[in-house]
């Protein structure tokens, strides 16, 4: 007889369906292809001239036809974020075997995270009333870019009639989405999620603002090696968007429907570094306990941890901070643990990037293939783990701890764990 519940007695839950637009494809089969091969997403920018940037480049999602996945008037009046979000949540739906409007819909939920939501379009709506004045501003400037506009857009299209909420938690968001959507089906709010994050924020506020804080990688001319997350010679990170969209639900609600299972979710933890705005506590203090209360959370031990899809940015303090943060709470074992970040060819799509590596984490699970670290060519003597240089690794790996530090010292982790029935592998 299968085993529906958690050790703590709660309700086991599993991934079922996975959908993802990001600069590396526009289908979760491209990703991970280009992910495992070093195809980088990251180039020029084309969404707006950066010839006068200090940089100039960014991961944008190409060729992306909004239209191919909603009506056009629709789109036309949506912000980029929640595109982004309806089309990997068409795709999610599908892979998931679900209809639209789905069954159930009062046991259906959606929380969709954002880090800026509609940038763009309030940006666009200011320039318009400054410059011609009130008339010409649009009616539907502040429903196109207040934050919870992409779970609207997705609970619209999918019909979903139970619970709603968005998440606005920076770089942390797609994590921590994941992690709350968790709790409603823990708490028996919902029988099935709808959740994931999103980011549409190549802009040119966006890039000037990370600029001047000295965020950004400099390679301008060598944008496909510009992500280098660990290496000795990393400059800053290269901003990204994207959508990752995933199905989650009880497992035996999806035993009973007979679909696919991808992976199972058994944990989920956030902290507050309560430190600075932009810079990660030294001590690395809050990402530890995030990681530490993550692990707790389903119901494992440290031992019990055989990857860690980093966070890793490519700034010289974060990727600093997550090591020392690895080490402080395994000790010696952090050096045999494989550490690897998908930044080096995706970027860093912000709200976004959780949830995509949440999808790409379920397919290591899957696979037994560790996704590496591309571009790691000079060690860093601060930077001193395995980080599964430049090509994939083949492992069995049983247990994901994936790991989003945000702007303003939040941190959000999750354990994935490989799906096992009754227990048996």
């Amino acid at each position: 007889m299968e085993n529906f519940l958690d050790a703590r007695g709660r309700p086991r839950i599993v991934i079922t369906g996975m959908g993802v637009l990001s600069p590396l494809g526009h289908t979760v089969a491209e990703n991970w292809d280009s992910l495992l091969n070093g195809r980088s997403g990251i180039g020029p920018i084309t969404q707006f001239d950066a010839s006068i940037m200090p940089v100039q480049i960014a991961g944008e999602v190409k060729d992306f036809v909004p239209k191919n996945y909603m009506d056009f008037k629709e789109a036309r009046r949506i912000s980029r974020a929640s595109q982004l979000a309806v089309a990997a949540a068409t795709m999610a739906l599908a892979d998931a075997g679900l209809s639209t409007p789905v069954p159930n819909a009062e046991r259906v939920g959606v929380l969709v995270g954002t880090g800026a939501g509609g940038f763009e379009v309030a940006d666009r709506n200011m320039v318009a009333l400054r410059t011609h004045g009130f008339n010409r501003v649009s009616p539907f400037a502040m429903t196109g870019f207040i934050p919870n506009m992409p779970s609207h857009h997705v609970s619209q299209y999918a019909g979903t009639l139970g619970p709603i909420s968005t998440v606005a938690a920076a770089c942390a968001t797609g994590n921590q989405a994941i992690g709350e959507a968790m709790e409603f089906i823990r708490r028996g709010s919902a029988d099935l999620v709808i959740t994931g994050g999103v980011e549409g924020l190549i802009h040119e506020a966006a890039i000037s603002g990370f600029a001047a804080m000295r965020a950004l990688s400099l390679r301008n001319n060598e944008p496909e090696r510009a992500s280098r997350p660990f290496d000795k010679d990393r400059d800053g990170f290269v901003l990204s968007e994207g959508a990752g969209i995933l199905v989650i639900e009880r497992l035996d609600h999806a035993v009973e429907r007979g679909v696919h299972i991808y992976a199972e979710l058994l944990g989920y933890a956030t902290s507050s570094d309560a430190y600075h705005v932009a810079i990660p506590d030294p001590e690395a203090a809050g990402a530890r306990r995030a990681m530490q209360w993550a692990v707790d959370d389903a119901g494992l031990t440290l031992t019990d941890i055989d990857y860690i899809n980093a966070h890793g940015t490519s700034t010289p303090v974060n990727d600093m901070m997550e090591t020392l943060a690895i080490k402080r709470l395994f000790g010696e074992r952090a050096y045999e643990i494989p550490v690897s970040s998908n930044k080096s060819v995706l970027g860093h799509a912000m709200g976004g990037t959780g949830a995509i590596e949440a999808i790409f984490s379920a397919l290591a699970l899957q696979n037994h293939i560790i996704p590496p670290t591309w571009n790691y060519e000079t060690p860093d003597p601060e930077c001193d783990l395995d980080y599964v240089p430049n090509a994939p690794r083949s492992a069995h790996i049983r247990t994901v701890l994936s790991n989003s530090f945000g702007l303003g010292g939040q941190n959000a982790c999750l354990v994935l764990g490989k799906f096992e029935r009754n227990g048996d592998g």
